[in-house]
């Protein structure tokens, strides 16, 4: 695909004549609901894969949810280059991505952007095709369309893990049946819940659960995504780091979790020696400050990549095909 961001209130970016305007083109509504701290990161991600998955065009438009706390800097970004979600009604797209948020309270019903998530939610399941929804709001989804609750876990769940693909459903095809992704959350809906509700699950780990899940909500597919195929191979790390630090600065009391495999091979030992000195006597912020997660996070790998690619791939191909078919009737 090639990714062309539309700004708010404007029309389509002109289009080389000949090159793509004869190329198959679809319409996203993206909602960046991610904290100030990962809100470009997760931008970049998600409309990377986007661009990397298939051929044609895609027209990206950006939205957040307006009762998502923000900053100075980020907010000014938002108001130059997103739109509020209640926007996306005016021009319907082809796909949805919702990203996932940085959960505050124990029950999703009382976090303050609930009742826009609902709305989003719930309209797009009858006028868009397709959305493919990751972490926090794929479990607002099992909420809202099968009052299902996600359950808090014993502890974060992060690192990089061994996954099983069924590579007979769309989604699956062209993967090996064994694959590794990563995951980075603090609660989890059980298995046998999402198949009880009707969906498919693709990809899935005895270690740490399902990963992405499909079925029919509606006039909509829906895709849940508890992963996040998205990252790109220091995102485990920096995410490590940003709890890390606020821990030796007493800003959280719980310990952070080491993510399992986030950096390469050469490097796991001394990051291993960093944490236990960290969570062990040595509170002390010189520790993070010494430790070159800049240059330890340009050498970790990127073994997921082309799974995330051939999973937006299948799903945008998923898509194109049933704009046709609908094109037929």
């Amino acid at each position: 695909m090639t990714v062309r961001l539309i700004q708010p209130a404007a029309t389509p970016l002109a289009v080389s004549p000949g090159k793509d305007e004869d190329r198959a083109r679809l319409t996203c509504a993206f909602v960046n609901n991610m904290p100030d701290g990962a809100f470009d990161a997760s931008e970049r991600q998600f409309l990377d894969l986007l661009d990397g998955a298939g051929t044609g065009v895609i027209e990206v438009r950006r939205y957040t949810m307006p009762r998502v706390p923000r900053g100075g800097a980020v907010a000014a970004k938002i108001a130059e280059q997103y739109s509020p979600t209640a926007a996306i009604r005016q021009d319907p797209p082809d796909l949805l991505i919702v990203t996932g948020s940085n959960p505050v309270e124990p029950r999703l019903e009382d976090e303050p952007y609930w009742d826009d998530m609902v709305n989003l939610l719930t309209w797009s399941s009858e006028h868009v095709p397709s959305m493919l929804l990751s972490c926090l709001s794929a479990h607002a989804a099992l909420t809202i369309f099968d009052g299902v609750e996600r359950e808090r876990l014993p502890s974060k769940c992060t690192g990089v893990f061994p996954q099983l693909v069924d590579v007979t459903h769309p989604l699956g095809a062209g993967l090996e049946p064994e694959i590794i992704l990563p995951h980075s959350r603090t609660s989890t809906v059980p298995q046998e819940a999402l198949r009880q509700a009707g969906y498919q699950i693709v990809i899935q780990s005895e270690g740490v659960g399902w990963s992405v899940a499909a079925r029919e909500v509606a006039r909509s597919n829906v895709i849940l995504v508890q992963g996040h195929p998205e990252y790109d191979p220091s995102s485990l790390l920096r995410e490590y780091h940003r709890d890390a630090r606020r821990y030796v600065r007493h800003e959280r009391v719980d310990i952070p979790r080491l993510p399992l495999h986030c950096v390469a091979p050469g490097d796991w030992e001394d990051l291993e020696k960093l944490h236990r000195a960290i969570i062990g006597d040595q509170r002390d912020p010189a520790l993070l400050e010494a430790y070159p997660f800049d240059e330890v996070g340009a050498r970790a790998t990127w073994p997921w990549h082309e799974v995330a690619k051939t999973l937006y791939t299948n799903w945008l191909v998923g898509i194109t095909k049933r704009s046709d078919r609908s094109d037929a009737r």
